[in-house]
């Protein structure tokens, strides 16, 4: 943690919206892996995931956690709701449509924070900002152009709706500069957990256990990876403009469409290869020359 605290504040949020987004990389590829209905994978997800989310405020606050979860205030309630419709989103939407389809639409939420930002907090972003936010899309696009075919509109549907719920769910957690709003995470996985039991229950029809298989790959995505990467993507607007860290969210778009290539043994398309290392080379690029800005005006500011 020393560590951590050594970089700036600038370079910490990198860090964290960076590795939230590569540990959530193989979200999508599990739920096509776990292949369960939708109320049951909604329900494990959120109930697992509501008790990973617990288990992460418990260790890094302790006995102060209620104090933590009264900082949050109707802020934190806007935001455990809007990341429950995130959730569902994302979900249904791999349920009824190709990976690469939801990873492009959810590509689309940069965008959308920024136009969100600009209205509501009248944050102004860099060129350079927009035009990475570009080039990424125009990288995101080629990467399943060959995809945009296949996908049910049900599902790009929600995938829509998991990027606008997310963007503005980053939007809002700027507007209380300082206050950590990823201990409401937990009420997130309630909602979700709770009312997908809810239907389950209604249907009359329960739900029988997964195999083995599938069983311990739910677990590992929902009380591990979403838990510990969530926490982490929650934390980047602390630290960054909400478009900015829509931007570093095109890592898990870029990377899980490369799981899944691998894992479920689709074959990119050379214009596919071509999108992904731009986009890459555009987060790389924006990264090292932000890096050295930084590095120049903590100079000119006599800050070792």
């Amino acid at each position: 943690m020393s560590a951590f605290h050594s970089f700036s504040h600038r370079q910490q949020g990198l860090l964290l919206t960076g590795g939230g987004a590569l540990i959530m990389s193989p979200d999508a590829l599990l739920i096509k892996l776990a292949a369960l209905p939708d109320a049951e994978i909604l329900m494990w997800r959120g109930l697992l995931s509501a008790l990973g989310f617990f288990l992460i405020v418990l260790f890094r606050h302790g006995r102060r956690s209620l104090q933590v979860y009264r900082r949050c205030g109707w802020t934190g309630v806007a935001v455990a709701l809007l990341f429950s419709l995130t959730t569902c989103g994302f979900v249904l939407g791999n349920q009824y449509t190709k990976a690469g389809n939801v990873l492009l639409i959810l590509a689309g939420a940069p965008l959308i924070a920024a136009l969100l930002s600009r209205v509501i907090l009248a944050e102004r972003l860099p060129r350079r900002t927009w035009l990475s936010i570009g080039l990424c899309m125009l990288g995101i696009g080629m990467i399943v152009i060959d995809d945009t075919g296949v996908g049910s509109w049900v599902g790009n549907a929600f995938a829509l709706m998991a990027a606008t719920t997310l963007a503005l769910n980053f939007t809002l957690c700027r507007r209380r500069p300082g206050v950590d709003m990823s201990p409401m995470l937990v009420f997130n996985g309630l909602i979700v957990g709770g009312s997908a039991s809810l239907v389950l229950w209604l249907g009359g029809g329960g739900f029988a256990m997964p195999p083995i298989d599938r069983l311990l790959l739910v677990v590992l995505l929902c009380l591990i990876i979403v838990p510990t990467g969530v926490t982490l993507l929650q934390r980047g607007p602390l630290y960054l403009p909400a478009a900015e860290v829509g931007l570093l969210l095109l890592l898990e778009v870029v990377v899980g469409t490369l799981w899944a290539w691998w894992l479920l043994g689709e074959t990119p398309a050379p214009i596919a290869l071509v999108g992904g290392g731009l986009v890459l080379g555009t987060l790389v690029t924006k990264g090292l020359y932000e890096r050295r800005l930084e590095q120049r005006l903590r100079s000119a500011a006599g800050i070792d």
